[in-house]
């Protein structure tokens, strides 16, 4: 019984695999990083007119049988906005701190955060790009449903003095620069937000908008496998992967 038991196991086992590798079958890296640009973007616009933001901000997928998402405003209509290094950014109205509350966010520091953040590879299929292979890179609203605090991949310190345990102790040239944490086109982005000023953590979140990254504003093909981000696996690579962030800051505070 337990030898059949352990066959059930393998097969299934096998069979999720297989289904996860057909995620990203079709995929072959351009040689050319500008045609994964095209790519990215081409995948990005899809993905704004096929999701909206529901009553909490969360990013929801438009469903073909339900009608009830009808009057949904597509993303792609929730004004958003192109930086020079192509990430995009959407404020959800109604959902910011009012001007009594508000904290500008600086580029240091830290951040208290509620968060789902996912990357995706954008792949071409019969000249349509498209997002597959979708992968939880933090998500605290469906988890512990407790904010993060001090995200690496938004600011890690390496000032003389200052500088953060892991560039500290680091053990590899690369391991040692900002850019093997960080993700550029996130900490360009968010910084057009306000923080709440102590938002209560105990309250429902509401979520404040999307930041979406592309590869080269993220780590693009890096000859490097970025920090292993708590719960991320070093098997899956950042590399060609976009993300896209659905937060809301809690609060701010000036790095000592």
């Amino acid at each position: 019984m337990k030898k059949i038991f352990l066959y059930i196991l393998a097969g299934s086992l096998c069979f999720s695999a297989c289904k996860k590798d057909d995620d990203t079958s079709t995929y072959v890296e351009p040689e050319d990083i500008t045609t994964q640009n095209t790519y990215d973007d081409q995948a990005i616009k899809k993905f704004m007119d096929e999701n909206y933001l529901d009553a909490q901000g969360n990013i929801k997928a438009f469903s073909s049988t339900d009608t009830a998402d009808d009057n949904e405003k597509k993303l792609s209509e929730l004004n958003p906005v192109t930086l020079p290094s192509g990430t995009i950014y959407i404020m959800r109205n109604g959902a910011q701190p009012s001007p009594a509350e508000e904290q500008v966010i600086g580029s240091t520091d830290i951040l208290k955060v509620m968060m789902k953040a996912t990357t995706y590879l954008a792949i071409n299929t019969d000249g349509q790009s498209l997002f597959t292979a979708a992968t939880d890179f933090m998500n605290t609203i469906n988890g512990t449903g407790i904010p993060a605090i001090d995200p690496k991949f938004y600011y890690i310190s390496d000032v003389d003095g200052k500088k953060d345990p892991l560039i500290e102790n680091a053990t590899t040239d690369a391991a040692k620069q900002r850019s093997y944490y960080e993700i550029e086109g996130f900490r360009e982005a968010m910084q057009k937000f306000k923080a709440f000023n102590n938002y209560p953590t105990a309250s429902p979140y509401n979520l404040q908008g999307v930041i979406i990254v592309p590869s080269r504003a993220a780590f693009a093909r890096d000859p490097y496998f970025p920090y292993n981000y708590p719960g991320y696996s070093q098997v899956i690579s950042l590399r060609n992967k976009t993300f896209v962030f659905n937060f809301q800051v809690y609060n701010r505070a000036t790095r000592p």
